[in-house]
């Protein structure tokens, strides 16, 4: 999920300090002298869903419509019984101070207490961002971020993934995933690239069997400690926006604006969103930062996508039937033009449910409860919104288990996990070029490594793992490119920098690549570009000149223009960012695996041809999207 957001831990806990509340009072409504019937899970969702509903006050029910961040109300947790919470996050890097699976499992609980010391005892929902696995823990799965996947062509392999993350995610404590993103991604500039599975809308609805591994199959799968509640993200056109700089000089194609017309908006933007709801039922849908901008109307008129009504009601809920809640992005009410009030009023009124309020969740609640006593929201809106938020806590059996079934924490990073981790990283891997079918590679032959990102996993799995921009270095367990090639060879030679002598080797091996980042801090303009470092630049000269082959990887997250340095090179594969399993890189380098992955996005000759994609007037890439050569994996021998 997005969030302009995500500071260090340290400037979330300077705003953690929220003055003590004193608890909402109102006068229960009429229903509650007669017996409850929610509590009796023999009933169907819907009749819980009424008999609760119609017991709760006012107050209570925009309780349930706010969301909190775990570090805002860690210095005093009786917020959640005072405010009647429905719900608390973990953003990116906010972690229990012992980031294990218990220490995880224990502070969710901690927080569930307070929510069922309510008059209701109505459960709390914790949601995560376990984007490429249950990136926040340590010791987690960390898989290929979505562009790799996407490159797999493999609907039941991210199915496989997803189920394996939301049991490491739920056996800690969290019920609820921010993921799938099924954005579709039009311009590689964009610094979410790789969190999109594609350019292609039938590609991304292809990977969408993702959300029935979080949800399972049946609705009854909810219930069950394998699964977790999914987010469809970001409704829509996140993917698709116009490319600029703003008045402060940063460039804004993140959060920015979709320019287009309703037509090619539906076709690209929206398609994704219909699937998601209706062949997979997903439970919650975030709405982008974004905005859109409707051409046909030609008066360039930006409308916030939590601010239109035309969108998320008309569109989703009514015409392609969405029947889950809206849960907005951190904090992206502010950002609708307006006082705070005019901001609640308006998302509320165009048909947000949950609201992702991380330090004034407070402020939320009374703000809300003003407009509803003056008229400015109807309670027949805010029935609605809590309606859906309930329907998904029944679904999801928490009024029956609210506290943490663990009895799969011992599968976290468990060698079965590890091994499909392993085996996506091994069928994402694209092979560009291959002169002289210099790969796979012969065991006995001498190489030699170049390149930081060879053994940094830190590098190789990219932003969203521990902390919010990811960051380089030894940040997780797992394996590193280097240490998969070392498994297949004993004849290995690594130079960070290309530096160490290189006579006698058979074959150059240069990991090329991005340093970590998510969100609109990879925008290309914003810091970064899609050329490649100078660094990498030198290495690839120097070991593709001295070397009789040379093999060149590119560890990031999206294409990086290779155009004046691919002559030198007899073989490219791009890597993506794989994630904590290294070592299935190396499968394919070797044979063990073959090389099937294909190109999920157009990769340009330049910078300046972005946005390029399929179907595109003048088409020219440097190599086309779906473009993958193929190799057979070598014969297993005794």
């Amino acid at each position: 999920m997005p969030h302009p957001r995500r500071r260090a831990i340290a400037t979330l806990a300077a705003l953690a300090t929220v003055a003590a509340l004193p608890p909402i009072v109102a006068a229960p409504p009429a229903t509650a002298g007669t017996p409850a019937a929610y509590p009796d899970s023999r009933l169907p969702v819907r009749e819980r869903v009424d008999d609760l509903l119609g017991r709760m006050t006012l107050e209570e029910k925009i309780g349930q419509m706010a969301q909190a961040e775990r570090v805002a109300i860690d210095g005093d947790r009786d917020q959640i019984t005072k405010l009647g919470l429905g719900s608390v996050l973990s953003g990116g890097g906010s972690v229990p101070a012992s980031n294990t699976p218990k220490g995880w499992a224990d502070m969710v609980d901690a927080y569930q207490s307070k929510a069922l010391a309510t008059r209701l005892k109505i459960p709390l929902l914790y949601g995560v961002d376990s984007v490429h696995g249950h990136n926040n823990l340590i010791g987690a799965t960390i898989f290929p971020h979505n562009l790799a996947m996407g490159a797999t062509r493999d609907p039941g392999l991210v199915r496989e993934q997803q189920q394996i993350t939301a049991m490491e995610t739920r056996a800690t404590g969290p019920q609820w995933a921010f993921a799938p993103c099924v954005c579709v991604v039009r311009d590689l500039r964009w610094g979410r690239t790789y969190e999109s599975y594609g350019e292609e809308p039938g590609l991304v609805i292809q990977m969408e069997t993702g959300i029935e591994g979080f949800q399972g199959r049946r609705k009854s799968d909810l219930a069950r400690p394998r699964h977790v509640l999914a987010t469809a993200k970001h409704f829509a056109g996140d993917g698709d926006t116009k490319f600029g700089s703003s008045t402060t000089g940063t460039f804004t194609i993140d959060q920015g604006v979709t320019v287009t017309d309703r037509r090619t908006f539906g076709k690209i933007d929206l398609a994704p969103y219909v699937p998601a709801v209706r062949k997979y039922g997903v439970g919650s849908i975030m709405p982008s930062f974004s905005s859109v901008d409707w051409t046909e109307d030609g008066v360039g008129n930006p409308v916030k996508m939590s601010a239109s009504r035309e969108l998320l009601t008309d569109v989703l809920k009514r015409k392609i039937g969405f029947g889950g809640f809206l849960i907005s992005d951190w904090s992206a009410v502010h950002q609708i033009p307006g006082d705070y009030a005019t901001q609640v009023r308006t998302a509320v009124n165009a048909g947000m449910d949950m609201f992702m309020e991380p330090h004034t969740a407070p402020r939320f609640v009374r703000t809300l409860l003003a407009e509803v006593d003056a008229g400015r929201v109807k309670t027949s809106r805010i029935d609605d919104a809590v309606r859906r938020i309930l329907k998904a806590k029944f679904e999801l059996g928490l009024f029956e288990h609210p506290y943490t079934d663990r009895r799969y924490a011992g599968t976290i990073g468990s060698p079965r996990h590890r091994a499909v981790a392993r085996r996506a990283v091994a069928a994402s891997q694209v092979l560009l070029k291959n002169s002289g079918r210099a790969l796979p590679l012969e065991r006995n032959e001498k190489i030699y490594v170049a390149g930081v990102s060879a053994d940094d996993i830190g590098n190789q799995a990219g932003g969203w793992t521990v902390t919010w921009q990811g960051s380089s270095g030894d940040t997780i367990p797992g394996t590193t490119i280097l240490d998969g090639i070392r498994q297949n060879s004993s004849h290995v030679s690594y130079s960070p920098d290309a530096s160490a002598p290189m006579a006698g080797h058979d074959v150059g091996i240069v990991v090329i690549g991005e340093r970590p980042y998510a969100e609109g801090a990879g925008d290309v303009g914003n810091g970064h570009t899609l050329n490649l470092s100078a660094a990498d630049r030198a290495n690839i000269d120097r070991v593709c000149g001295a070397i009789r082959t040379c093999v060149v990887l590119d560890v990031a997250g999206r294409p990086q223009i290779v155009t004046d340095r691919l002559p030198a090179m007899d073989a490219l594969v791009m890597s993506w960012l794989p994630g904590s399993e290294g070592a299935g890189v190396a499968d394919v380098l070797f044979g063990k695996r073959p090389f099937t992955g294909r190109l999920p996005v157009t990769w340009p000759r330049s910078e300046d041809q972005e946005p390029t994609n399929i179907g595109d007037r003048d088409y020219d890439p440097l190599f086309p999207y779906g473009h993958g050569l193929r190799t057979h994996a070598r014969p297993r021998t005794r």
